[in-house]
């Protein structure tokens, strides 16, 4: 069971997962804790850990995000809450956009923390990175919360397409939740 109630999310981890994984969405009758820890890790953790307390079934929960180097690694693990508590992904993108406006270093990176606790309550926690730079003006209609304005660096030097702007196949090919969920799906083949 996936333990999160964003469908972006969920269906991206379908896509990265199935059909080695089947995915099951968390019942809406389970309550998730809030996202107060100060990482990624402790987030995704805590969410794993309700949904399969609620349950029984073994849960994976992601918790992910955009880290500014010029402001010390913020949004970090409040990305989805950035600009408020109710904030839309715009809101969200604009205030990180106008926070960077006048820094030089435009470096940024996704981080992914994925949690899988199993039916025993063993826990695994596993990290994606994306490296990147914030574009100034966002593109692309892919995608969702700061991948319009996020452009990796994977695709090359001389490629500026933003996250928004790739089809999905490469998009999870080189994305942090990509990366964490192949990640999780070979610890997870590895001991079945």
């Amino acid at each position: 069971m996936v333990a999160t109630r964003n469908e972006h999310k969920l269906r991206e981890l379908r896509e990265i997962l199935e059909p080695r994984l089947e995915l099951v969405p968390l019942p809406d009758d389970v309550e998730l804790p809030p996202e107060d820890a100060e990482t990624f890790e402790g987030n995704a953790l805590g969410k794993a850990r309700a949904a399969h307390a609620a349950t029984g079934m073994p849960a994976i929960a992601d918790d992910s995000g955009i880290a500014a180097r010029a402001l010390d690694g913020r949004p970090g693990p409040r990305s989805a809450r950035y600009a408020g508590p109710n904030a839309t992904d715009e809101e969200n993108l604009n205030l990180l956009l106008s926070e960077l406006a006048d820094k030089e270093d435009r470096s940024v990176a996704y981080v992914a923390a994925l949690a899988y606790v199993d039916s025993d309550g063993n826990e695994h926690v596993v990290e994606g990175r994306c490296e990147g730079r914030l574009a100034e003006v966002p593109r692309g209609t892919g995608g969702f919360g700061y991948d319009p304005a996020f452009v990796p660096l994977d695709t090359g030097p001389g490629d500026h397409r933003t996250m928004a702007e790739l089809d999905p196949e490469e998009k999870h090919a080189i994305s942090h939740r990509g990366r964490a969920a192949r990640e999780l799906a070979e610890l997870l083949e590895s001991r079945w």
